[in-house]
């Protein structure tokens, strides 16, 4: 969990790989299916550029697709996910209904400064529509209205593991792997 521009993905990646698990990114997911013209894709497109939030439905349904996948069942690296607290609901359920649980939620900590440069440099280097200066702004917004408590929700459950994530991809990925107990 984090901020848009936290590290959560690249990090997620470097985690999923040291695992051999699979990393599952609603992001790229859905922005896959933009690319690709699905109905998903032309659905979630204009959702996406506003910088908004897809709906809590549609997360957890392609999290249940996602779920059920063989590559899954070994475990995931949930990546930015849950942004809801009826997402962190109805994956708390979904994974209950296989006979699994989250084993860590962890926060990548970085202040605003930090995620609107790497935003900035992220927009330039691969051209993300959703990337322009007020798609960051509103979606710092959603992230503050309707993810932020999420964090609270999961700390009240315990398990919650803070990742200072500033500074170089190698000293967070060990922050990562300390975090984790690995």
């Amino acid at each position: 969990m984090g901020p848009p521009g936290a590290g959560k993905g690249t990090q997620g990646a470097r985690l999923a790989e040291a695992m051999g698990i699979p990393k599952f990114a609603t992001g790229d997911l859905l922005r896959d299916a933009v690319q690709r013209g699905t109905a998903l894709g032309l659905q979630a497109k204009a959702v996406m550029e506003a910088g908004h939030l897809v709906s809590d439905d549609l997360i957890l349904g392609v999290v249940r697709e996602e779920l059920a996948k063989p590559e899954a069942s070994q475990g995931v690296i949930f990546d930015g996910v849950v942004r809801t607290i009826p997402q962190a609901e109805g994956v708390e359920r979904l994974l209950a209904e296989r006979g699994r649980r989250m084993d860590a939620v962890l926060f990548f900590d970085v202040s605003d400064k930090e995620i609107l440069a790497r935003l900035e440099q992220r927009r330039v280097l691969e051209h993300r529509a959703d990337d322009d200066p007020a798609a960051v702004a509103t979606r710092l917004q959603a992230y503050r209205e309707q993810t932020a408590p999420v964090l609270a929700w999961y700390e009240a459950r315990g398990g919650v593991r803070r990742v200072p994530a500033a500074g170089s991809l190698d000293d967070i990925a060990e922050r990562v792997r300390r975090a984790l107990d690995r």
